[in-house]
């Protein structure tokens, strides 16, 4: 896709956060969102088959972002499944916080769960693609067959921490998010431990953390 193609599409994603947070609703025609943004259909159109297919777009290019931060890091590439893991949840929820007014509505309470859930199924299928590669690189570094792990199966429970840390930064109301932070390193740490096969104390300790911030979940 070229640079001016690739324009056109963010402007369609732009138009589209905007209109949602000014109205608060998700826009309700392709026509109306076009007019309403000086965009051309014909341009919505070859970028996307529905109003559906943007919300979708608009958190695989949140992930998207998040990757392209981490590529330009010269130490990520040779880092281990563990720090990659922590500085993909570090830099998207970054990427979030400058756009958290959207994604606090778009996840909010009055939509319904196949509304939420349908807008990650995307994002979710390039995430899973993610952590297998990371499980897979965490299985060659063990030397008996028997402590490795099925891909696919723990990608399914990255999927699960995931979505634990996205509902703990949505309602996460501590300086800068250092709960979030903290939620963060903890959970990696006990998802490691427990691949490799050492969970007890890290998840005593994350347990802990869980009932002390308890009152986020209310």
């Amino acid at each position: 896709m070229s640079k001016k193609e690739e324009k056109l599409k963010e402007a369609v994603l732009t138009a589209f956060i905007d209109t949602t947070l000014e109205k608060e609703d998700f826009p309700l025609s392709v026509f109306k969102l076009c007019k309403e943004n000086n965009i051309e259909e014909k341009t919505f159109y070859k970028h996307f088959g529905s109003l559906d297919a943007v919300k979708g777009q608009i958190w695989e290019f949140f992930y998207d972002n998040a990757m392209g931060l981490l590529e330009k890091d010269t130490t990520f590439e040779n880092a281990s499944p563990k720090d990659k893991l922590l500085s993909f949840y570090f830099t998207f929820f970054e990427v979030l916080l400058l756009n958290r007014s959207y994604v606090l509505f778009s996840l909010s309470s009055h939509q319904s769960n196949m509304v939420k859930m349908s807008q990650l199924n995307k994002m979710r299928s390039s995430f899973k693609d993610f952590a297998e590669d990371l499980i897979d690189t965490g299985n060659a570094n063990k030397n008996e067959s028997y402590l490795q792990h099925p891909p696919k199966i723990f990608s399914e429970g990255a999927w699960i921490q995931f979505a634990f840390l996205m509902k703990f930064w949505i309602n996460d109301t501590s300086v800068d998010f250092e709960k979030t932070d903290q939620a963060i390193e903890k959970s990696v740490q006990t998802a490691f431990d427990l691949f490799d096969n050492t969970p007890f104390g890290t998840l005593v300790d994350f347990g802990k953390f869980l009932w002390k911030e308890k009152f986020v979940f209310n």
